[in-house]
């Protein structure tokens, strides 16, 4: 605090000083606000596209290898699509996808099939790097035994 003299009076003067602000204005706001929109729309659009026909080649019966397609359609974070059906000469109808979904590049989907011993569920999740999917198939045990997990690599078959 300081005095001047105006006239015949003596008057304290008051230096005011403004404190700094992180963000000193609102156009400095928005500008963070919409840049980070943009990062997160760019993350989104950057997530993996899965939809299509994916082939790997799996042991058969005798040990001869035979391929195997999957269906699968994206729709946002979610999955949906067909898995072929396995059964003596190839006759069983194709199970489809439940509760299938999308993050990222990483997939999970179920496969449920009736069987005479009750419901059996098989669990996908997988990886996706271009056209190349990696697969870990998890399958119930036989009998009420441990479960089975196999891996494969799957290739978007081209349209």
């Amino acid at each position: 605090m300081w005095r001047a003299k105006i006239g015949r009076k003596t008057r304290r003067c008051v230096t005011i000083r403004h404190v700094p602000y992180a963000f000193p204005d609102t156009m400095t706001k928005k500008l963070v606000f919409v840049t980070t929109i943009l990062f997160v729309v760019a993350f989104v659009a950057m997530a993996a596209d899965v939809t299509g026909k994916w082939t790997y080649q799996a042991p058969g019966r005798g040990g001869d290898m035979i391929s195997v397609t999957i269906t699968l359609k994206q729709d946002g974070a979610t999955l949906t699509g067909s898995v072929p059906g396995f059964g003596r000469g190839g006759q069983a109808p194709p199970s489809q996808i439940v509760h299938g979904k999308v993050d990222g590049d990483s997939i999970y989907f179920e496969t449920v099939r009736q069987t005479p011993n009750g419901e059996s569920v098989t669990k996908y999740e997988g990886t996706v790097s271009g056209d190349a999917l990696k697969l870990k198939i998890t399958r119930p045990g036989r009998g009420g035994g441990d479960p089975t997990t196999n891996e494969y690599t799957a290739n978007r078959e081209k349209s």
